[in-house]
């Protein structure tokens, strides 16, 4: 009887072993996961982060582009309006001569 006694002393010890091995195991593989999410987590934000300043930066150049194609256009369309012929050019140069030097 008493060896049946030490038996299940030693199986219950055995069983408390293993289990506070498979809880230490589990820790272990929670924490390494938890770090693992963590990395994870880090190169997401830095890929979007990448992403936004490209985004941007296309969004930029368009605009540039943009302004730079309208600037255009309301150049051309400011020339084509003002055409002025010699004689037309000349009395305007000579009107704004006067009027700086202050003469009648």
């Amino acid at each position: 009887m008493r060896d049946v006694i030490q038996g299940m002393v030693q199986a219950e010890t055995e069983a408390k072993r293993i289990v506070a091995a498979a809880k230490a195991e589990a820790d272990r593989l929670v924490a390494e996961a938890h770090k693992q999410a963590q990395g994870l987590a880090q190169e997401v934000l830095a890929s979007t982060r990448d992403e936004a300043a490209r985004i941007v930066e296309a969004a930029s150049r368009e605009a540039e582009r943009e302004k730079k194609d309208r600037l255009a256009k309301a150049t051309a369309e400011v020339e084509k309006e003002v055409r002025m012929d010699e004689s037309l050019r000349r009395d305007a140069v000579e009107a704004v001569v006067k009027a700086v030097c202050g003469k009648p």
